[in-house]
This record gives C-alpha cells, structure tokens and sequence, in this order.
C-alpha cells in the first residue's frame, strides 16, 4: 500500500505541475492580451485545483502511512528528513489553500483582467511554493 501511495503521489505531481504552470501561463498572456475570460479558462483553472486537492489527499494519506512520516518529526536536525516529514507537507498546504483562495476569489469577479491577474497572484505564488518544496534528490 505504501509504494503504491508513493507511486501515485510521485506520478500526480507531474500532473499537478504541468497543469499549474499552464494556468499560470495562460493567465500571464491572456492579462497581456486583454483576452476576455472564457470557459476554457475556467476549466483549466478548475481542473488545476482539484488535481492540486488530489494531490494533497494523496500526500496526507502517504505521510500518515509512512515509516518516515511522523516518526521524522523527532529527527530535524537531518535536512532530508526535515524536508519530507515537516516543510514538504506544510508549505505544500499553504500553497494549495493559496489557489483554493484563488479559485474562490474569482467567482466574484467580473472583470476578465481582474480575474486572470487573480489567478496569476494565488495559482502563481502556488506554483513557486510548490516547486521550492519538492524533494529533488527524490525524484532524480
């Protein structure tokens, strides 16, 4: 069960990724454009949220399944455990609340520059805390 939660939450990140940084993407050229906010942009934005909410789900589970999990709280002076039992998981929670809050500002908008500038701001500053947390040393 562990490897395949590992498994999963590796693999999803490459999802969650590439489809932050193509929201992101879109909403610096659509605010450079003056494009007008569509469908399109909703759902990309849309699906970027619920595969980052996967992706915390995914990586909960794993932390409380995990042998390294909780019992590296007790351990912080190593920098890798520190990495993966407590600044991972936190900074991967603030970043994923960011685009939540992101998401729920936009239903108010209704100004098209407003809205992609919004999502530029908290699915932006997402995606940087997301990729500066990443255990590199993991994945290559």
């Amino acid at each position: 069960m562990y490897n395949f939660l590992q498994n999963a939450h590796s693999g999803w990140a490459y999802i969650v990724l590439i489809v932050l940084f193509f929201t992101v993407l879109n909403a610096v050229m659509s605010t450079a454009n003056a494009k007008a906010f569509s469908d399109k942009d909703r759902k990309l934005a849309l699906f970027a949220l619920i595969a980052s909410h996967v992706q915390l789900l995914l990586g909960l589970v794993l932390w409380f399944v995990s042998p390294i999990g909780k019992a590296a709280l007790s351990q912080m002076q190593d920098a890798s455990l520190r990495l993966t039992a407590l600044e991972h998981p936190l900074t991967n929670i603030i970043a994923i609340v960011l685009i939540t809050i992101g998401w729920s500002r936009h239903k108010k908008m209704t100004d098209s520059g407003a809205i992609f500038k919004n999502f530029l701001l908290f699915y932006g500053l997402g995606l940087v805390l997301i990729l500066t947390r990443i255990p590199w040393q993991l994945w290559f």
